[in-house]
């Protein structure tokens, strides 16, 4: 298949903003990541033991912005993108993520990957996510080592502090794991 030069265009305009996703998320650069999403959006992440279904931008910051807060070490990695175009103005996308979340607070530890699938809308000349979720592939869970030390930590002054956070346990269902 032979892409117009617009197409090409398009698809890396939206290989960007699931760029910027993963380093907004990881830097806590709610700002950025809230101008990603349409207001309409919806999430539902599916991992080893958790389920989050979500609607609307405000509701989904706030489980975001609750999750990756001062005691969490987050890295996401997303790539081998696969983007779709499905009209002048909507897409879809594959991503495989690698990422690795640690939580201080709990001394644990998540390394895992995840097939991410999105669904993706131009706005008002953008593009931005209008839907997004995943599947673990790969979900290890377990205490972080006594002797891991953490030499940089960014959330920790860039994360929501514990009297600034809110409880998201509504959003999330919890499941058994089927490991």
């Amino acid at each position: 298949m032979a892409y117009t030069l617009q197409q090409l265009s398009d698809i890396e305009d939206i290989k960007l903003v699931k760029h910027r996703y993963f380093r907004g998320m990881d830097t806590a650069e709610w700002s950025l990541v809230e101008g990603l999403f349409t207001d309409d959006v919806t999430v539902d992440y599916r991992g080893g033991g958790y389920r989050v279904q979500s609607s609307g931008k405000s509701e989904i910051m706030t489980f975001l912005k609750n999750s990756f807060h001062s005691d969490a070490v987050a890295m996401h990695h997303g790539n081998m993108p696969e983007i779709t175009l499905t009209g002048d103005d909507e897409a879809e996308g594959v991503w495989y993520l690698f990422d690795i979340f640690v939580d201080k607070a709990r001394g644990s530890q998540t390394v895992g990957s995840a097939i991410y699938k999105d669904r993706y809308r131009r706005e008002g000349g953008q593009w931005k996510i209008a839907h997004s979720e995943y599947d673990r592939i790969i979900e290890l869970v377990g205490p972080l080592a006594s002797d891991t030390q953490i030499s940089v930590h960014w959330l920790a002054t860039h994360g929501l502090k514990p009297e600034e956070r809110q409880d998201i346990r509504h959003l999330i269902t919890f499941e058994a794991n089927h490991g």
